[in-house]
């Protein structure tokens, strides 16, 4: 029983991570209906969504206790030893965080909260827009090998679709904030990858 809500919970944590951090990166179209404090309220948003992302986090972590009886269809652990599966995730994880750190860095305020005073981006934003979401896209399956759990590592592809559809709701918003300078800035600057100077 405990491994079933654990799922749903996980299933519900996603998707309510998901609408709330779309609404998150927002701000200049809410700002439209709300006034100025749509930033405010973005923000709001922004900091409900890392809850339920935590939330996630933690459920993957008692799915390792409380695995989903799916073991005729997937394993319920990967066929080498736990080690292993360490090793992949600590190199999964390291680049990830440090990718995901540099951007909150360089992002500064705007990595809790939409600011509208705020400046288009320097440091790691020159190579890449979405430096965080890169990073973060990929923990979850850093967090599934540590759990060494086939169906974790499954799941967590959901992930890179979901980070992808938030990233275009945030540049579309980026666009109205902007206006020409981000779009010549998104014609520079990989979205994910840095681009090959023309």
């Amino acid at each position: 029983m405990i491994e079933w809500i654990n799922f749903f919970t996980l299933l519900f944590s996603t998707i309510l991570f998901l609408l709330l951090y779309n609404m998150s990166v927002s701000p200049a179209f809410f700002e439209q209906q709300w006034g100025e404090k749509a930033y405010r309220k973005c923000g709001a948003f922004r900091a409900w969504a890392m809850v339920f992302m935590f939330i996630a986090c933690l459920n993957y972590l008692v799915f390792y206790f409380y695995p989903l009886p799916v073991t005729d269809f997937i394993p319920l652990r990967f066929p080498w030893d736990w080690w292993i599966s360490i090793l992949i995730a600590i190199s999964i994880a390291v680049p990830s965080v440090s990718l995901m750190i540099k951007g909150m860095i360089d992002a500064g305020s705007e990595t809790a909260a939409p600011d509208k005073g705020h400046k288009m981006f320097g440091g790691i934003y020159r190579k890449i827009r979405h430096p965080q979401a890169a990073g973060e896209a990929f923990l979850f399956m850093a967090i599934a090998f540590v759990c060494h759990s086939p169906f974790l590592a499954i799941l967590s592809v959901i992930w890179f679709p979901i980070f992808y559809t938030v990233n275009l709701a945030e540049e579309k918003d980026l666009v109205l904030r902007y206006g020409d300078d981000y779009v010549r800035y998104q014609n520079e600057v990989g979205m994910f990858f840095p681009r090959n100077p023309k």
